[in-house]
């Protein structure tokens, strides 16, 4: 009973000595959540108007209230007094472990960050990252979502994104078809420049306020490239390259222009 009554001692002092100290963690926990609150609003309100995207701005106003409420309980068990440097040994090595583990991970969201600010394009836009090309459906702050246009979702890592070339075909509202075609060396350019600028013409999403370029890029063992590049819109690029081939192959068979096939080799004449 001697010891029962040493020990209920002991406790009621620890308790006559932390209770006050606990009440009033208590409340600054609840005056300091109170604020937290407020400043993530104002947050909000400050990130909208700094032109950050829906995506990126709740998650920074909730990464900056996680912190401020983590420094709050910091403050709180120091005023209770509890030993704030194994609270601080914890939590350093479990950031370390947690760190090491999404290492990868850490690197797509530092990625997507800079994505989501930079803003190298926007949900909408046709984009290609190396030979993966689609519209881009989402932007996350891990990965980058595209349609291609065979409706396939293809998810890109956005550390990806930020290592390589990404080219925005939507970004000037009009993009230059690259397509090209084949001429008999003993054909006369102009000609076939003419067949091919009347084959095009009734394609109505071709532009017709911007150039349509069709020039030599090539001398091959077999016959002539020709480069033909039209303007269109960026949602209107298969259709207009499906179209425009359709329509040249239809005018050259027309007009009775012969293709070289690869099998043997044979000399002939070079027209103008």
């Amino acid at each position: 009973m001697e010891k029962l009554n040493e020990y209920l001692a002991i406790a009621l002092d620890k308790i006559v000595f932390f209770a006050p100290k606990v009440i009033l963690g208590l409340f600054i926990i609840w005056i300091g959540f109170k604020i937290i609150k407020k400043v993530s609003k104002l947050l909000e309100m400050a990130f909208s108007k700094a032109g950050f995207s829906d995506t990126i701005r709740p998650f920074l106003v909730s990464i900056i209230d996680a912190i401020l409420k983590i420094v709050l309980l910091f403050i709180v068990a120091g005023v209770i007094g509890i030993e704030l440097s194994i609270f601080a040994t914890i939590i350093a090595a479990s950031v370390f472990a947690v760190g090491m583990a999404l290492q990868g991970s850490l690197g797509n969201f530092a990625s997507g960050l800079i994505v989501l600010s930079m803003k190298p394009y926007h949900v909408g836009d046709w984009i290609q990252i190396e030979d993966k090309f689609g519209k881009v459906e989402e932007i996350g702050i891990f990965n980058t979502t595209i349609v291609t246009p065979g409706s396939k979702t293809m998810i890109i890592p956005n550390g990806k994104i930020t290592n390589d070339v990404v080219t925005n075909f939507s970004k000037k509202g009009v993009i230059r078809l690259e397509l090209e075609v084949t001429m008999p060396y003993d054909e006369d350019f102009p000609k076939i420049k003419e067949i091919i600028t009347k084959a095009l013409a009734p394609i109505s999403k071709i532009l017709k306020d911007q150039v349509l370029d069709i020039g030599i890029i090539a001398f091959d063992t077999h016959f002539v490239k020709i480069g033909v590049l039209p303007f269109v819109k960026p949602d209107d690029f298969w259709e207009v390259t499906y179209d425009s081939y359709r329509n040249i192959k239809s005018a050259f068979s027309e007009n009775g222009i012969q293709v070289a096939y690869s099998e043997g080799v044979e000399m002939g004449a070079i027209g103008k």
